[in-house]
């Protein structure tokens, strides 16, 4: 809810906790992540506990870096933190891109490209 502070100014505050920061504001506007692909279930490790001070990451940035030090999936990190899957995922871009977590994508589903597997199924079972 919004609600003017004492300048006059609209202030973005929860009754419960307080001020609220937008999640563009935690992503600096941007809407893709600057690297990978970031799928629901991708797994998400941290490789440090800490980013290097010089690295210009915001406290998302370092609660991620804490809750993946065991291996999370992307859906999970952002269910964790509360946050929209969008802005994880940018955030999760940011930390690949500083080498602080490692990403295992899933492996595609391989389908059969020749029906004769389903043939040969039936046939087994017709035999049956």
């Amino acid at each position: 809810m919004s609600q003017p502070d004492d300048s006059g100014q609209d202030q973005w505050v929860d009754d419960h906790a307080g001020p609220v920061v937008r999640p563009y504001a935690m992503t600096r506007g941007r809407t893709r992540p600057s690297r990978g692909r970031f799928d629901l279930i991708s797994l998400v490790l941290a490789t440090q506990r800490t980013p290097p001070s010089d690295a210009g990451l915001g406290p998302e940035h370092v609660a991620i870096l804490d809750r993946c030090h065991e291996p999370l999936s992307v859906a999970e990190v952002a269910a964790y933190l509360d946050l929209p899957l969008g802005t994880v995922r940018v955030l999760l871009g940011d930390l690949l891109e500083h080498t602080l977590v490692q990403v295992q994508e899933p492996r595609p589903a391989s389908t059969p490209t020749d029906d004769s597997v389903f043939e040969a199924v039936i046939n087994g079972l017709r035999a049956l």
